[in-house]
């Protein structure tokens, strides 16, 4: 059933019992009210008519009875006026039996009573009716009252019953107010007790652990996956990242988030090594209200053992691959330089093994290059900087990539491009000059200039190249050198890319100790410089 459905009954039966009271508590106050003012009267004053007075005070009593006896919660509301008007008359006996005792004022409870819940009948019979009966005892009992207590006796019981109906009337305004509250109460707890069963629901359902830590540092929300992940390996041990270093208990992750420290994928191991160990990754993060205050912290923390076993396999992998490239080019280069040894290789034929062997050497250092550029962290590169001319290098890229332009529409102009002379390996840094004109080929729509410059100033030596192919766009900029980025024009391209060309290139750059950086709009092109150092630095990365 709706909280509206309940909360609605709720209301209904609360007013029937409050009726039900009402009436047994009023009945009996004014039973009391009735037996002491005539004990008074006994005791105190000459009794005029006492069989009159007697059966007036009975038929209070018997009323008192029906009041008490009677399950007014069962029938329907206007029943309980009867008792009242029983009192109106009830009490019209007694003062006939007694005019001069005054015992017309009891009138005011049955008049105020029938005012507060009959509406605006009943407050026209609470105020009409004891002024009727007062008139009619005084009309049968001359002398016993002042003309003015004739005015003012039924004025005094109708003032009080029209008190009775405008605070009955403010009650029950204020009742149906409380009532609508409390409904209003009834669905922001239903609702608020729905969402937190649908967060209780999501939590459970996710495969990573969450906990909610108080600002005290008390545990308020924690899933299953929590709880399932949290429990440690056969001997209840934490390793540090390295699957090696004990981790005390004070230093267990849930532990530093509960004294207020943040952290960011902390790695640790559940079990010592060996088979059935799990790795674990946990965040930590304060949680500030919106008045600045520190609220707390949510630890979350996930499962990477798979992501581990991935990475170590990787690994593996990667030196399987590099010990299966390495040895066959080494071979084919070992046999190239005897065929190049041998006087009687004809001219012709030299240079084309000469080629062979070039680009074999290449082969060999750019397959090196990609294992260390795809292996964790930033690739790693043997760099052996010589007074080198940068020029030269550079022209035998784009003397090398011009047939391909060409095909194409593009021109490459390399009037920029004046004589330096600079610290660097000149395998590397034609793999950087080849990467970047290449890109610039590859990435133009075709029928344009890609403009190439080296200079020169007192301690470097720049590379530039600019084209005005497409241009990169503002969101693809910041991104450009990250490990397999590949914007929107690299993966419509043919062929396509692996996204490692320029992470290769700027640690390249970075390991002569320079820096390599872009400029592009989109729909203007882009320009690349590269700045390297003039002297031997003795960098290697």
């Amino acid at each position: 059933m709706s909280a509206g459905g309940r909360t609605g009954r709720t209301a209904h039966v609360r007013t029937d019992r409050t009726r039900e009271r009402a009436t047994a508590v009023n009945q009996l106050l004014l039973a009391a009210a009735c037996l002491a003012a005539c004990g008074l009267v006994v005791v105190l004053d000459e009794l005029q008519d006492g069989e009159t007075l007697f059966f007036g005070v009975l038929s209070l009593f018997t009323l008192t009875i029906v009041a008490l006896v009677v399950p007014w919660n069962r029938i329907h509301p206007r029943w309980v006026a009867l008792v009242p008007i029983g009192d109106l008359a009830a009490i019209f006996q007694l003062q006939l039996g007694q005019p001069e005792a005054q015992l017309w004022l009891l009138w005011m409870v049955p008049a105020t009573w029938l005012a507060t819940i009959g509406g605006w009948q009943g407050l026209a019979v609470g105020a009409a009716g004891p002024s009727v009966l007062f008139w009619a005892v005084t009309s049968m009992h001359e002398g016993f009252t002042s003309a003015v207590q004739i005015v003012l006796g039924p004025l005094a019981i109708s003032v009080a019953a029209i008190v009775a109906f405008v605070a009955a009337r403010r009650a029950a305004a204020q009742r149906v107010l409380l009532d609508e509250q409390a409904e209003y109460l009834d669905h922001a707890v239903e609702r608020a007790r729905r969402q937190e069963d649908a967060v209780s629901e999501l939590l459970d359902a996710v495969d990573f652990g969450v906990v909610r830590i108080g600002a005290d540092g008390s545990i308020s929300i924690e899933n299953d996956a929590h709880s399932r992940l949290s429990a440690v390996g056969a001997e209840g041990q934490l390793f540090d990242g390295d699957g090696e270093t004990p981790i005390e208990p004070a230093q267990a992750p849930l532990a530093r988030a509960r004294r207020g420290e943040t952290f960011e994928n902390a790695l640790h191991w559940q079990g010592p090594p060996g088979e059935g160990r799990r790795a674990m990754q946990s965040t930590a993060r304060r949680l500030i209200d919106v008045d600045g205050t520190d609220v707390g912290a949510i630890l979350v923390t996930r499962d990477v053992t798979a992501e581990r076993m991935a990475v170590s396999m990787r690994d593996e992998l990667v030196a399987s691959v590099s010990h299966e490239l390495r040895t066959p080019l080494t071979s084919v280069l070992g046999h190239l330089d005897l065929a190049l040894e041998d006087p009687g290789v004809g001219g012709q034929a030299r240079r084309s093994l000469e080629i062979a062997e070039r680009n074999a050497s290449r082969l060999l250092v750019i397959i090196g290059d990609v294992l260390a550029a795809t292996a964790d962290g930033p690739g790693r590169f043997d760099v052996r900087p010589v007074e080198e001319e940068l020029s030269r290098i550079v022209l035998a890229s784009v003397e090398s990539l011009e047939p391909r332009a060409g095909t194409r529409g593009i021109r490459i102009d390399t009037s920029g491009v004046e004589h330096t002379v600079a610290a660097i390996d000149p395998i590397r840094i034609r793999q950087v000059v080849d990467n970047l004109v290449g890109n610039a080929v590859s990435y133009h729509t075709g029928d344009g200039l890609i403009e190439v410059g080296v200079t020169s100033d007192d301690k470097h030596a720049w590379l530039v190249v600019r084209d005005d192919g497409p241009g990169i766009s503002e969101e693809a900029l910041p991104r450009l050198f990250e490990r397999r980025f590949r914007g929107a024009a690299a993966r419509s391209s043919r062929p396509h890319g692996n996204g490692l060309g320029l992470t290769i290139s700027r640690d390249l750059v970075r390991a002569h100790g320079g820096e390599i950086t872009v400029q592009s709009q989109l729909g203007s092109g882009a320009t690349f410089v590269v700045r390297l150092p003039l002297g031997i630095t003795g960098v290697s990365a």
